[in-house]
């Protein structure tokens, strides 16, 4: 499970008609830059497939990692990568192309790691995780819009999950020195699960309202570790309900 990326603040709006109420700015405008973003976010999630299906059905790759001496010690470089990629690309968020190589190369590593972690999972725990992430994913989106719409807001959601997550890590901590057993793991997942969803409908409000046009990495970001992460823990909630 990966940190997210720090949020840097609110769009100076200009312009006219709503995508949702008291919009001030040009719809035309905010429709291209969502449009932007989910082109790059199905981009990062086709990479994120491939890296991961060669991962996992090329078995010597999964097998170099749990057989090798130095196979874990590559492993958790992997787990590592993404944040020390995070560091240039806070940097260079605004430097095209260099923001888009650095945005790949975070990808990759991302998907590298996942894929070693479906390696090593049943296949119909995999399918499970994937197909309810999708559907949850499209139905918060669409609910979110919806939601934007008619007024709501969700920007008020973004101390409470923050604090949730403060606490998930806590207790993912606790769990890797004092493993507590498959229960807490199915407790864990399920938490991180709800958690997620949360970012995703929170993430999406601030697609759609506050960021910035030159911010369409951090956005990007943002969603696809909100994507990530929830399919992770479902994989986490169902291996354990699995054995």
């Amino acid at each position: 499970m990966w940190f997210r990326p720090p949020y840097k603040g609110p769009d100076v709006e200009s312009g006219a008609r709503p995508l949702y109420p008291m919009m001030l700015e040009s719809p035309e405008l905010r429709w291209a830059f969502i449009r932007k973003i989910y082109s790059i976010l199905t981009i990062q999630m086709l990479l994120t497939i491939a890296v991961a299906a060669i991962v996992v059905y090329v078995h010597p790759i999964a097998y170099f990692f749990v057989s090798s001496p130095g196979g874990l010690g590559l492993y958790i470089f992997f787990i590592i990568l993404p944040f020390l990629v995070l560091c240039p690309l806070y940097y260079y968020y605004q430097h095209h192309p260099v923001n888009l190589l650095l945005l790949g190369l975070f990808t990759v590593s991302i998907s590298f790691a996942v894929g070693l972690t479906c390696a090593f999972t049943k296949g119909k725990v995999i399918l499970e995780s994937v197909f309810l992430t999708a559907i949850v994913v499209v139905g918060l989106t669409l609910y979110t819009f919806w939601a934007a719409r008619r007024g709501h807001d969700f920007n008020f959601l973004g101390p409470f999950l923050f604090a949730a997550l403060m606490i998930l890590i806590v207790f993912a901590l606790i769990q890797l020195f004092f493993p507590l057993g498959r229960i807490s793991y199915m407790i864990y997942g399920g938490i991180a699960a709800l958690i997620f969803c949360g970012y995703i409908v929170y993430d999406t409000d601030n697609l759609i309202k506050r960021y910035a046009y030159d911010e369409y990495v951090w956005a990007a970001v943002a969603l696809y570790l909100d994507i990530i992460n929830l399919f992770l823990s479902l994989l986490t909630l169902f291996r354990a309900s699995d054995i």
